[in-house]
């Protein structure tokens, strides 16, 4: 069981890979770029609203789900606060909105360390989903998956437009690839013993950060350039997420 969550969660991080590879190789217009990263956020959004919050309510009641909630996004704003004033506050834009390491030097150990932060929650769900009864939540991985695309592919274009170098780039999303199988991996080994308070709360801690990451990277991202039709892109996203979440129940 415990490699099967760290496979699963490999398998929703390496979708961050696939993106950045896209996004390297491939000149994507940038309005198509915000269109998938719009399309990403409503997945996310729905994801964490039907899967992520409502779970961990139905197991710790809403105490728990909203003191974890409240926590996992107060403790993602801090890291993220200081990560932005270290050079990281554009990671994932695909203009040319990120610095080069000559233009801000230790902006690429801060990128590095802010696409780590963004990826972590998301794992640790995947592992967390697998204790309700050893299955892996099917949409939870789904909508990570689908939500790492854009983010690889948007970061990357911006990186390579930053002129960094193509093993920066793509050791950062093989590395955070391997980073969320382990931390699948943690979430399914490490909490298998804890109550279902401790659970719950760690679920909404994990969904409470996700919702900050869209609000500060992703979202910015998808309305500059694709404004007009952002919200509509969004709503799509969040409809798809919610229909795998009704085939899943």
């Amino acid at each position: 069981m415990w490699a099967q969550a760290g496979f699963w969660g490999f398998v929703a991080g390496a979708a961050l890979l696939i993106g950045a590879g896209a996004g390297y190789y491939f000149k994507v217009p940038e309005r198509l770029i915000a269109a998938i990263m719009a399309f990403g956020s409503g997945v996310l959004i729905s994801a964490l609203s039907f899967e992520l919050v409502d779970e961990a309510y139905r197991q710790g009641g809403f105490r728990a789900t909203a003191l974890g909630f409240l926590a996992g996004a107060a403790v993602y704003t801090a890291a993220n606060w200081y990560l932005n004033h270290r050079g990281a506050r554009h990671r994932k834009r695909s203009g040319q909105q990120q610095s080069s390491e000559a233009e801000d030097n230790g902006s690429g150990l801060a990128i590095a360390v802010g696409a780590l932060l963004d990826g972590i929650p998301e794992s640790i769900v995947i592992g967390l989903s697998m204790l309700k009864g050893g299955a892996v939540s099917t949409v939870a991985v789904a909508a990570i998956f689908l939500s790492n695309v854009p983010e690889g592919l948007s970061s990357a274009a911006g990186m390579k437009k930053a002129k960094r170098s193509v093993t920066y780039i793509f050791g950062i999303w093989g590395g955070i690839a391997l980073a969320s199988g382990i931390a699948s991996l943690v979430g399914y080994t490490v909490f298998q013993n804890f109550s279902a308070g401790v659970v719950a709360a760690t679920t909404a801690i994990a969904a409470g950060a996700i919702l900050a990451m869209l609000v500060d990277t992703m979202i910015p991202e998808a309305f500059e350039v694709a404004h007009d039709f952002a919200g509509l892109i969004t709503v799509a996203g969040f409809l798809a997420a919610f229909a795998l979440s009704r085939l899943g129940h």
